[in-house]
């Protein structure tokens, strides 16, 4: 599955106006093609990040009082109270969205930019058939005590420096009067630039600055952890949760922060496999041991039988005719039969009539209530007969196998 990044055009109101993209194999290791299309040109996907310029966005720290994340109207009304004093704007003019996370009574990043314009631009790609999963900023402040970053992007002659530290994110131009705005930096700070800018980069900071691509640094900046999409942007309570399922199995199957895991749980499910199949080939070689000894017990004892088919019925039968010829008596006899009966019906009950025949024995009239005949068949089942009862009929004979 193809990942496509789409970055907004600041133009406001054209609908000629052409969107950067980007499509990303899977994992994002692979840029596949890149360029700037309008909507209906783009190439399609399964998944489409939006990204919103630095240019487009204004960073503010609120503290938002108890109760205010009760719902989406107060909240949003919470906004506009706390940031009417610090926007040039009408506040109502305003789409607004909180950091990953926010809790009140504690410093919370809010983004800010123009309402009409990212939703022009949102509707615009659906409109196309290109369905948003996630908006995204181009830049985002820092976390507290981290160290600052800063980016060197677009082209010499309109070069910017983006400063993006614990206190926000700030857009300077790319001189040393820009720089000297975003004060001191501190000696921890990570700098990269675009190649446009690179050399004036490295003259401005006077140090060597790592190169970055703008399509992988757009990338990168698509694996934060913020969605723009927010209160009137905002898709349905399932939707959100199935976007959010969506993004997570993605970073599991793709992410390389997981890919340890993922061989891991590789070489797990392997050796759960081959354990599996050398236990089942343990136990298949025990079974076909034991089926060639019993085969070797009946070709040794009974030579005469040369195919063995059913070890265990061809020895029953070769035993059964052995007993016959030798004039043995087997268990399925008359006579053990009786023998048995004998020694397991109370003493007061005689049969009135018996009847044996293909080795099954019918007795009448013993007249046995439910508790002698479950002791019966207790006593013959020992000894290795079936008794079952129809009316007045007594039914024995020997067990299967037995």
């Amino acid at each position: 599955m193809a990942l496509l990044l789409v970055t907004i055009p600041l133009v406001q109101g054209s609908s000629a106006a052409e969107y950067g993209w980007s499509v990303w194999s899977s994992d994002g290791r692979k840029l596949r093609s890149q360029g700037s299309a309008v909507p209906s040109l783009l190439p399609g996907s399964d998944e489409v990040v939006v990204g919103v310029p630095a240019a487009a966005l204004s960073w503010h720290q609120v503290t938002l009082p108890q109760g205010s994340m009760s719902g989406a109207v107060r909240l949003r009304s919470v906004l506009n109270g706390l940031l009417e004093d610090r926007l040039l704007d009408d506040p109502e003019t305003l789409h607004f969205a909180l950091e990953p996370g926010a809790r009140v009574a504690a410093p919370v990043w809010v983004a800010a930019c123009n309402r009409i314009w990212l939703r022009a631009a949102v509707q615009a790609l659906e409109a196309a058939g290109r369905k948003v999963t996630r908006i995204f900023p181009e830049f985002t402040p820092q976390p507290a005590g981290s160290p600052p970053m800063v980016f060197a992007i677009g082209e010499p002659q309109a070069a910017l420096c983006v400063v993006c530290g614990s206190e926000g994110v700030a857009t300077l131009p790319l001189d040393a009067g820009g720089l000297a705005l975003a004060g001191p930096l501190a000696a921890d700070t990570t700098a990269l630039a675009e190649p446009a800018v690179a050399e004036l980069a490295e003259s401005v900071l006077g140090r060597r600055v790592p190169i970055v691509k703008p399509a992988a640094r757009w990338l990168q900046a698509s694996r934060s952890e913020w969605d723009l999409a927010q209160f009137d942007l905002a898709s349905t309570g399932r939707a959100r949760a199935s976007k959010k399922a969506a993004a997570l199995a993605r970073d599991l199957w793709f992410g390389p922060r997981w890919r340890a895991a993922r061989w891991g749980a590789l070489l797990l499910v392997l050796a759960q496999l081959i354990g599996l199949n050398a236990w089942a080939w343990k136990e298949r070689s025990a079974i076909d041991a034991k089926r060639s000894a019993v085969r070797t017990v009946l070709t040794q004892t009974f030579p005469s039988v040369q195919l063995v088919v059913d070890a265990p019925l061809q020895m029953t039968r070769e035993v059964a005719a052995l007993q016959q010829a030798t004039g043995g008596v087997a268990a399925s006899d008359l006579e053990p039969m009786l023998a048995a009966l004998a020694a397991s019906l109370p003493n007061s009950r005689v049969p009135t009539a018996i009847d044996f025949s293909a080795g099954q024995l019918r007795l009448r009239g013993l007249g046995l209530q439910a508790g002698d005949l479950a002791t019966l068949k207790s006593a013959l089942s020992s000894r290795g007969y079936e008794v079952r009862s129809e009316g007045d009929l007594l039914l024995v004979q020997a067990e299967a196998g037995r």
